[in-house]
Formats: structure tokens, sequence, C-alpha cells
């Protein structure tokens, strides 16, 4: 039903596997199913994955994952009453998206130039560092999930309108801008490919490589952009694919971004999702007040 009705995605698909699995061996272990289990099974469940140390945010996700099964099982009669859904969700501190400075996006994305300057005797280290370099321009001019940009087509750099088009999660389509930069570095990147790997850039991907789905892996990714952070002198920890993603839509609201469109550009099916980001308008709010209204004299 989430995959055919709802569209969604693999990555969503495999957490709700994941949960759910968890969730039937512990009420399998209390001698219960899903068709006998009781609100107070339930119950016991979140107290025992607090008991494991599971965050907050963990059981809320699986307590959505469960909520959803167990309304699944009502709709199709295979249940009359529903145990989940008197169930409060976890409290959760509110949690700040992690970002980065603009000064330090400058730093990593000069530390990958840098790369692949000094790579320029070499074709295949030349080629790994423009592909990384590549990535990192595109993945802050837009804002892509990660498995957006590693999956991205070939197609995407032989577009003479600065957009691309992206299929997103549950198959909805956006158009994201590109800039001056991420242009020249796919042109660039592409350009070397088909130089020193005709095979691979025969690939429909924009970054094919030897994998099963035929493009790069997020994990690959995620490897080559710790490395370049530790080349920037910026603490591998506070750097990820996520993180720029981050850093792109806060940097957009701090130079006067509306959040309806920075929820277009991130692909966000609901506004609420984007609102992580109103710390940023709060300190953009109390600066207007106070540089803008003509009785402000602080």
């Amino acid at each position: 039903m989430m995959a055919a009705e709802r569209g969604a995605a693999a990555n969503t698909l495999e957490a709700y596997r994941r949960d759910l699995d968890d969730y039937d061996s512990a009420i399998g272990a209390a001698g219960k199913t899903a068709l006998d289990v009781e609100t107070g099974d339930i119950r016991k469940y979140f107290l025992d994955l607090k008991t494991r140390g599971f965050a907050a945010t963990t059981s809320a996700r699986r307590l959505s994952a469960i909520r959803q099964f167990h309304r699944f099982l009502c709709a199709e009669g295979r249940r009359k009453d529903d145990p989940a859904a008197i169930l409060d969700s976890p409290r959760q501190g509110q949690r700040l998206p992690k970002i980065l400075s603009v000064d330090e996006v400058e730093r990593l994305l000069n530390a990958a130039k840098a790369a692949l300057e000094g790579a320029a005797d070499i074709n295949r280290a030349r080629l790994h560092a423009a592909r990384t370099a590549c990535l990192l321009e595109l993945l802050y001019a837009t804002g892509l999930r990660v498995s957006e940009l590693v999956s991205l087509p070939k197609t995407a750099a032989s577009r003479r309108e600065p957009l691309i088009l992206i299929r997103g999660k549950g198959g909805r389509e956006r158009l994201v801008p590109l800039s001056q930069p991420a242009r020249q570095a796919m042109a660039l990147y592409r350009s070397l490919l088909e130089s020193i790997d005709k095979h691979a850039a025969a690939s429909p991907w924009l970054f094919p490589a030897d994998a099963e789905s035929g493009h790069l892996s997020r994990q690959v990714f995620g490897r080559d952009i710790k490395n370049i952070a530790a080349a920037a002198g910026i603490a591998v920890a506070r750097v990820s694919p996520h993180v720029l993603r981050h850093a792109f839509a806060s940097h957009l609201l701090q130079n006067g971004a509306d959040l309806r469109i920075v929820q277009e550009l991130l692909g966000h099916a609901d506004i609420s999702t984007t609102q992580i980001y109103t710390h940023v308008l709060d300190e953009r709010m109390k600066a207007m007040v106070r540089d803008l209204h003509p009785l402000n004299d602080a």
C-alpha cells in the first residue's frame, strides 16, 4: 500500500520495514500478534525502546509506522479496533538543523577546487576530483536530497536552460535552478569523463559508477565530502550531504528568500517540514525590527 498507493520512496519503505520487523518481534516475544495486540502492549514496547536507549525521534518515527500499520489493518477489515490510535508521540526537544556558515561552505568549495587543480597530471585522480567538486557545487546550488543528486540523469548536463527537472519523494516533480558555477563544474566533469572513460560516459546517469544502481552511491559521496572537509580544516563530523542541503535553505532564508519558495526548492510536500528553519526567520525578523523600526533606539 505504501509503495503502490502513496508512492513512498525506497528508503522510506526500508525504514518502515525495519521498524515494523522490530515491533513484530517484540510483541511476538510477548505472545501477541498485530491482530490481537492491545494498547497496553504497545506502551510496554515503547517503554522498552526507552530502556534500550532509543532517541525520542526514533521512537516517534516508529510510532508513526505502527499507527499507519494498524490503520491499514482496520481499513482492510483485519481488525475492528485500532490499539495505536490513542497513543501519544514521545516528547522531543526542538532540534535545529546542523548547518555550515557561508564562509565554511566557501572553504569547502575552494578545497574541492584545490584538489582538482592538484590532480592535473593524473587522469583518474583528476576525474574523481572533478566529480567531487561538481557534486558539491550542485548540492549547494540546488539543495537536492543526496539520493536525488547521485541519481541525476546525464541529460541534466545537456540542458540549455539553467534548470533541471527533479523527481523527488512520492514521484513529485519540481524544477530547480542551476547557478553558473554549478553548470561550469558539471560541464568540466562531463568533459573529463567523456575523454577519460567513454564507456562510463555512455551510461544514462550523470554520475555513473560500478554499482548495482549504475550510479554513484550516497555512501561514496558521503565519504568524499568528509575528505574535502578535512582538507578544508572543518571537523568532518559537522559535514555531510544533508548538512549542505540545510546550509542551502538557511542561507537563502538569511538573505530574504520566502519560506514557500524554499519549500518548493527543497521538494517538501508540507510547509511544516520546512519550518525547521524558522529560527533563521526569527533572527531576520529581530534584525528588521532593530534596524528599521523608527522608534527603536537600541
